[in-house]
């Protein structure tokens, strides 16, 4: 691990998701969900030879954050995250049916709570970055729509989300705001790294709408999960290195001039999904023997240019590792593990 004297750099800054406590708690059957409160307090025990994380990225949903939050919540907010030491980060907007949103290739309907959403998430951004304690980050979307359904009509659909994708970068920017699409494999129109490129580029707004890389759901877009007519590597792959790191300096040669948002993260190459939620990456803790990424060099494709120049467009890093059980994240050496990863990786593609 790195020691306080060696963590040279200090951008960008070390951030942790708390939405791990929300996504996929709290339904029958399921784990109850974590509230706000513990996650802050779990995040704000990790510390690693006296380096300890720097802020929290954000799920605008209750029980963690009402999306309805009115100015004063807002306010009590802030305050009670800077009162862990913490700044905030990136939002996550509800845009999704089961969360007041809707289908970004719906109709009208399914449209406009989609924008909805995103013209409430980008108030509560703004509100938390004039209160002094934001001082960075984006608000996250994805197309809020599965990959079969879009699969019905693909060009008509891309030009759809497209044009919400559109209207909700507008909305951000009276703002102040940009706009992420997160690329995972079970959002339709997103669901390959071609696709996610293709719509990027169908909207328009680079400035405005970028991309959210999270390193274990874009290294299932080099395996051509939901999408194999895009798969990178060769169907017959063992991990090669060779073929591994082809395939990743083609995915992120293709996205990363259009990523503005970045979560460090962890997979085993394995996807899950039931239902109607189509498969989707497995997050995996930091330490998982069966990760296939190395997340202190891997994460360099991604904050590096072609060149091998630390691009520094993130000025946060976020880790994401949703689905946990409860007793993992309970445990205080899962936050330390996964803080000294985001120490590396600092470390290694950070600037003072």
């Amino acid at each position: 691990m790195p020691s306080a004297k060696t963590d040279r750099n200090v951008f960008p800054k070390l951030h942790n998701a708390m939405w791990p406590g929300l996504v996929g708690k709290g339904s029958p059957g399921a784990e109850p969900a974590i509230d706000l409160d513990t996650m802050l307090n779990l995040t704000a025990a990790a510390e690693v030879n006296g380096v300890k994380f720097d802020g929290v990225d954000l799920f605008l949903f209750d029980p963690h954050v009402s999306i309805d939050s009115t100015p004063d919540d807002v306010k009590r907010l802030a305050d009670k995250i800077r009162g862990k030491g913490f700044d905030v980060g990136s939002v996550v907007a509800p845009v999704w049916p089961p969360t007041g949103g809707g289908s970004a290739m719906g109709g009208e309907e399914d449209r406009a709570k989609f924008t909805g959403q995103v013209r409430k998430a980008c108030g509560i951004a703004k509100k938390l970055r004039e209160l002094g304690v934001r001082p960075n980050g984006v608000v996250r979307i994805d197309s809020a729509a599965g990959v079969t359904d879009w699969e019905k009509s693909p060009r008509e659909n891309t030009k759809k989300i497209a044009a919400t994708f559109r209207e909700a970068g507008k909305i951000a920017k009276d703002h102040g705001e940009r706009l992420a699409a997160e690329g995972e494999i079970c959002w339709g129109g997103m669901h390959s790294w071609k696709y996610m490129v293709q719509l990027l580029e169908e909207v328009g707004l680079p400035k405005l709408v970028g991309f959210q890389a999270d390193m274990a759901h874009t290294l299932l877009y080099t395996l051509g999960f939901n999408a194999p007519e895009h798969r990178i590597v060769p169907a017959k792959f063992h991990w090669e290195p060779g073929e591994f790191h082809a395939a990743m300096k083609k995915m992120t040669k293709a996205l990363r001039p259009w990523t503005i948002d970045f979560h460090v993260a962890q997979n085993d190459a394995t996807v899950k999904g039931s239902g109607t939620h189509d498969k989707t990456g497995r997050h995996c803790l930091a330490t998982d023997p069966n990760g296939k990424l190395n997340i202190a060099r891997d994460a360099g494709y991604w904050l590096r240019d072609d060149a091998g120049k630390v691009t520094k467009k993130c000025k946060h890093i976020c880790w994401d590792g949703c689905m946990f059980p409860n007793d993992v994240m309970m445990k205080p050496e899962t936050w330390n593990n996964i803080l000294a990863a985001m120490i590396q990786v600092r470390e290694n593609h950070g600037w003072a």
